[in-house]
């Protein structure tokens, strides 16, 4: 009997050692099948980069759906943007379901939070206005007809990948809006996609500077002869790092990199912090006029605003010399603005946010006559329809972002922009991060992301009860302070509305 039970004993071990040898076999294969099929698909940068592993993170994602609200932050604490707002735009990107169920987690009791005021009678479908393109620089030799009022800010080839620029270059033609190039210069992946581009003209001048690291006309007007550069922008300030110029690690300046920027390989890049020829308000519109003499394109500059006495006296300046010398835009950028790395004193607490500077740009440009001479572009942290159409609100003309659609490219803010470790390949010039980030695949994403952007922003125009989203003004909008909320219209008074902008002005 004993002997019975302990073949039986041996003949159950047996088995279930075999069963258990299957199925590590049966494992093994399969994690084997997973990892090639990971390193072969397009579709998701982490898998690529990081086989097998990087699945953990879309199960982990979706289980913290649910445990978030037992343990972790809530979809609207995180910083420098919340879990909310970066899902919306993932959904946005892969165009899909964007709804909400069940009320909103948004708190319209905190100070700062916007809101719009819908009229009792919205913008039926059929009475919807498509935005028109708009002009920027009518005096020019060749103006800019603008197609969307959403674009995608300055960010450097250094910066980012080639595949990042590359997938925004394509995006952005498969959606019909401008790139800006950034401080970086003018590579061949930003020409590769199509798209319009605004090239920067920043401190350092890198791509049209000359031995002495001035300006050098022959290359300037170079990039103008060149159909796809439809304006130029002087880059004064930048949003998270007022009054210092760009920083691109050594360990970024590659030999392509430095080809482009006419920079030593291996050597960090620190641009001025300043223009060296721009140091009064009489020197920046000599800047600019000697730019659009040379080039015929609309040129203009981006800054961050702190004091704005000179705000005042540069309009005077303006008139004073004629309605010619003005700038063709103004690219104004918010504070707490976005940079790959810059010093943190600087980033928390220089300058101010677009929330109190566009209004008072606004304002004086209305002052002074110059409203529907100088194009506004917002700027800075406006990655969801909320933000973009609060500045459209506030008088903007146009918007342009950057984290925005670094987050369509699949960014998950991991903050190692400044690292060159950053694990979804877009701001990184490793060979093997990069391969997980397929331009082709992103640029759809990026396509995608724009359009719903803009269709959100036109459903918030219609609720409000105008046709197209430049129809926005502030009475549209109310903004939460101590003690309630008040209609951007009292809290920022505008004594003049902007240019209607249902017709495109035409050259003179």
């Amino acid at each position: 009997m004993n002997e019975h039970w302990i073949q039986a004993a041996a003949i159950f071990v047996v088995i279930i050692g075999s069963l258990f040898l299957l199925i590590i076999i049966g494992l093994l294969i399969t994690a084997f099948v997973m990892y090639r099929n990971d390193k072969q698909q397009v579709a998701h940068t982490l898998r690529r980069n990081y086989p097998l592993i990087g699945r953990f993170r879309y199960i982990f994602e979706h289980l913290g759906e649910f445990l978030r609200q037992y343990f972790f932050a809530m979809d609207r604490e995180e910083m420098p943007f919340n879990r909310a707002q970066r899902s919306w735009v993932y959904r946005a990107a892969k165009n899909i379901d964007n709804t909400v169920a069940f009320g909103s987690t948004r708190d319209l009791t905190k100070p700062g939070t916007y809101y719009f005021l819908n009229c009792p009678f919205p913008t039926l479908e059929k009475d919807a206005a498509q935005t028109q393109p708009m002009r920027i620089g009518t005096n020019c030799r060749t103006p800019y007809d603008a197609p969307s009022f959403l674009n995608i800010s300055g960010m450097s080839f250094g910066a980012l990948s080639k595949p990042a620029i590359q997938a925004l270059a394509m995006g952005a033609a498969k959606a019909g809006c401008w790139m800006n190039t950034g401080e970086g210069a003018l590579s061949k992946y930003h020409l590769a996609g199509g798209c319009d581009i605004i090239f920067q003209i920043g401190t350092a001048k890198y791509g049209v500077c000359d031995a002495d690291g001035k300006l050098d006309n022959t290359k300037l007007k170079a990039l103008a002869d060149i159909e796809q550069v439809r304006m130029f922008e002087i880059k004064l300030s930048q949003g998270a790092k007022p009054g210092k110029g760009g920083i691109l690690p050594a360990e970024k300046v590659t030999a392509e990199i430095a080809e482009t920027r006419g920079i030593p390989v291996g050597q960090a890049s620190i641009s001025p912090n300043r223009h060296a020829e721009i140091d009064s308000i009489d020197t920046l519109l000599d800047f600019i006029a000697h730019v659009r003499e040379v080039t015929g394109k609309p040129v203009g500059f981006k800054l961050v605003l702190g004091t704005t006495n000179w705000l005042k006296e540069f309009c005077e300046r303006v008139n004073a010399r004629g309605m010619d010398s003005a700038p063709d835009f103004i690219t104004l950028d918010s504070a707490d603005g976005g940079t790959g790395a810059a010093p943190m004193a600087l980033m928390d607490s220089v300058g101010l946010p677009l929330r109190d500077s566009l209004p008072l740009l606004v304002n004086q440009l209305i002052n002074n006559g110059l409203r529907e001479r100088i194009r506004v572009i917002a700027s800075g942290k406006l990655i969801n329809p909320t933000e973009v159409a609060v500045a459209l609100c506030m008088g903007a003309d146009f918007v342009v972002s950057a984290r925005g659609f670094l987050f369509a490219l699949g960014c998950i803010q991991a903050l190692q922009c400044n690292k060159n470790t950053c694990p979804t390949g877009i701001t990184t010039h490793n060979p093997r991060l990069q391969q997980g980030l397929v331009p082709n695949e992103k640029a759809v994403r990026v396509a995608n992301y724009h359009r719903n952007l803009v269709h959100e922003v036109e459903s918030i125009a219609h609720s409000c009860g105008v046709a197209e989203p430049r129809q926005l003004m502030r009475e549209h909008a109310a903004v939460v302070v101590d003690g309630g909320a008040v209609a951007l219209n009292l809290l920022y008074p505008e004594k003049a509305r902007r240019l209607k902008p249902e017709i495109m002005e035409k050259s003179s």
